[in-house]
């Protein structure tokens, strides 16, 4: 096995039009640049977004049939058992228990050095996929087992901002092994656009991302629907969005008469998306005041791409948020959980069309120094190369954007 090879394994659909998948797709190109041989391990991706060929990278898309998440996760494993083989890596890098509690169990076995990417976890999320499983005491206690095992045997926790890292902190973790890295923002993808209002026109709101609850997107449809009662306005609603879901989504904009203000229009890809921000006046990223996004953390890529578009954004005004966007300079941020709270927020930039300006620009220099994509993966290759290659001190030099 090469001395430098890297296995990368998430439980998650590659490529797709997640955040997941963005994340996925910088960082194994950066380290396949940088070391030249990694596994990338994934889901089966969508048919309709290609994989991208990077340098260094081979993927392997496996699949993972069931009929729910546990189920999936079961078949994924057996699936990565056969694929496997007897191979040994210098680094495996994992993003969930999923793929990770199999390979914490038998790290000596199987890899030099452990890494856990820990941006989400099951203890927390899955109830919002399957509010069922909250109440089975049995499943929980295997699933938060899970989760401190590859805690406990990881050589290094990645994760994407204070509040996650306070979290896994706050379970007794050494905090010298965790290393906290924001996600990022291409700037030659999500080139700027000053933003412009035309008051004669209906204001046009974007939501972009996963369309679930707890994302926040029922609140933005309430949002449109009390702004419209005094201007016109009208809300695209882009992003994956389960067929579930989907039904909760259409039946809100029915009960609240939106359906000729509200449009739907699933998943883009990322030119699609920025074209799409630089139509809109203004960005929602209303995320509810929940335990996923106040005690376990996460940071939210539709308000960093929005921020550098130039489209100036609407958000809850919650500690991860705040990480990203200072309220009143970079972003508008409200009372979260409050439709009410985000068409103040807009009948504000409307009575002060200067601040449209305003925010787009400081936006922008604010992802320009410390949210692009290349800031995050030379943190990423910094942090490698005490395991790759521990001699070389200097390999990656401070730059502008480290």
């Amino acid at each position: 096995m090469h001395s430098d090879h890297i296995i990368y394994i998430s439980f998650d659909r590659f490529p797709a039009p997640k955040g997941a998948a963005t994340h996925i797709s910088y960082f194994t190109q950066a380290l396949g640049r940088e070391f030249g041989s990694v596994d990338l391990v994934t889901l089966m991706g969508h048919d309709d977004f290609d994989s991208p060929k990077a340098p260094g990278v081979t993927h392997h898309p496996l699949s993972a049939i069931g009929e729910n998440m546990i189920t999936r996760a079961i078949a994924f494993r057996a699936e990565l058992g056969l694929w496997w083989k007897q191979r040994k890596a210098k680094v495996i890098h994992v993003r969930s228990i999923y793929e990770g509690y199999p390979i914490a169990i038998r790290k000596n076995q199987l890899c030099d050095y452990f890494i856990y990417e820990a941006n989400g976890f099951p203890s927390v999320e899955l109830k919002f996929h399957h509010p069922n499983v909250d109440n089975d005491d049995v499943l929980m206690k295997k699933i938060l087992h899970q989760e401190d095992k590859c805690l406990k045997k990881a050589d290094l926790i990645i994760t994407v901002s204070e509040v996650n890292a306070q979290f896994i902190r706050d379970r007794g973790i050494d905090p010298n092994k965790i290393l906290v890295i924001p996600n990022g923002v291409d700037i030659d993808v999500f080139k700027w656009k000053a933003a412009e209002f035309d008051d004669s026109s209906p204001l046009r709101l974007i939501y972009s991302g996963t369309m679930t609850k707890w994302q926040g997107v029922h609140h933005a449809i309430e949002a449109a629907q009390l702004y419209s009662k005094d201007y016109p306005v009208k809300l695209t609603l882009a992003g994956p969005c389960k067929y579930k879901e989907k039904k909760s989504i259409f039946r809100s904009i029915d009960r609240l008469k939106m359906n000729d203000h509200v449009e739907v229009i699933g998943p883009v890809k990322q030119k699609e998306l920025v074209k799409l921000l630089h139509r809109s006046d203004v960005a929602l990223a209303p995320l509810p005041a929940n335990d996923r996004n106040l005690e376990q953390g996460c940071c939210p890529l539709k308000v960093l791409e929005a921020m550098a578009a130039g489209t100036p954004i609407i958000s809850s005004d919650i500690p991860v948020v705040k990480e990203l966007a200072e309220n009143r300079k970079e972003a508008i941020l409200v009372r979260p959980s409050s439709a009410k709270a985000i068409k103040d927020g807009l009948l504000e930039l409307k009575q002060n069309q200067n601040l449209f300006m305003e925010l787009s620009v400081a936006a922008r220099a604010r992802i320009e120094k410390d949210f692009q994509w290349s800031r995050a993966t030379n943190q990423l290759l910094k942090a490698y190369l005490q395991f790759m290659r521990p001699n070389r001190k200097n390999d990656l030099e401070a730059s502008p954007n480290s």
